[in-house]
Formats: C-alpha cells, structure tokens, sequence
C-alpha cells in the first residue's frame, strides 16, 4: 500500500523562471530533471521537490513544504543573509518565539519563509527521539 511509498513535494510557481533562480540561486538546489519551461525536480535529501508553472500559485496559505535540519537558528541565519525573509506567526498556540525561530510545545524548532511565488516552507528540526521514531 501506500505506507511503503515515497512521497514527494510538488510546488506551484506562477513564474517558473523566478521560481527557479529562488530555489537554485537562493537556496542552493541542483536541478536533477528539467522540462523546459513546464517543471523542474531537485533531489532534497532521499526525495524531491517539483517545481511547476500554473497561475495557482501560492494560494495555499499554509506550509505546502517541510525541511528538516538539523539546527534551524543557523539555516535561518544562512538564509537571511542569502534574503530570505522569515515569517513570524503569533498566534500559534504553545508556541515561543525567539527572533524568528518558534520552539512548538517546548520541544520542536521551526520557523517559516515564503518563497517568490508565495508559497510557505517551514525548517524544523526535531528532538532527537522524533528523528529516532521516523528513522
């Protein structure tokens, strides 16, 4: 069933072109398919990311990414200095927030960024048991 299948994220882009020099140029990825002017996939550890063109972009309104790192503070430092910008969401419940990193019911780190097309990606990183229960 599905339980032994991989999953993938598929990110929409209004401009695929800007969309790409953001994930590329900004965030450091290497494309690993390329179709043109119709999508683009990055390898992101054991998965992928999938980039594609259509005017529903950035919609959502919610996380439609996660990234999981090991120490968001730096990830969040790196990105900045790259100009990411970082969100901060008040209020979310049992959340505190130090600058731009949200510690979630005292144990999860997280903090959120929008890409160009306005989509929301989160890094977390996780203590070390729940990176220990999804091994």
């Amino acid at each position: 069933m599905l339980s032994s299948s991989t999953v993938e994220a598929n990110v929409p882009a209004a401009d695929l072109k800007r969309a790409r020099a953001f994930y590329e140029g900004v965030l450091g990825l290497e494309p690993v398919f390329d179709m043109a002017d119709v999508w683009v996939s990055y390898r992101v550890g054991s998965t992928f990311l999938n980039v594609y063109e259509t005017t529903y972009a950035g919609q959502a309104g919610h996380t439609i990414a996660q990234w999981h790192v090991d120490d968001v503070a730096a990830e969040v430092r790196d990105l900045k200095a790259r100009g990411v910008q970082f969100q901060v969401y008040e209020d979310m419940p049992q959340t505190t927030w130090d600058g731009e990193v949200a510690t979630l019911g005292g144990m999860m780190r997280s903090a959120w960024f929008t890409d160009t097309e306005g989509n929301v990606m989160c890094l977390d990183e996780m203590p070390a048991d729940i990176r220990a229960a999804r091994a």
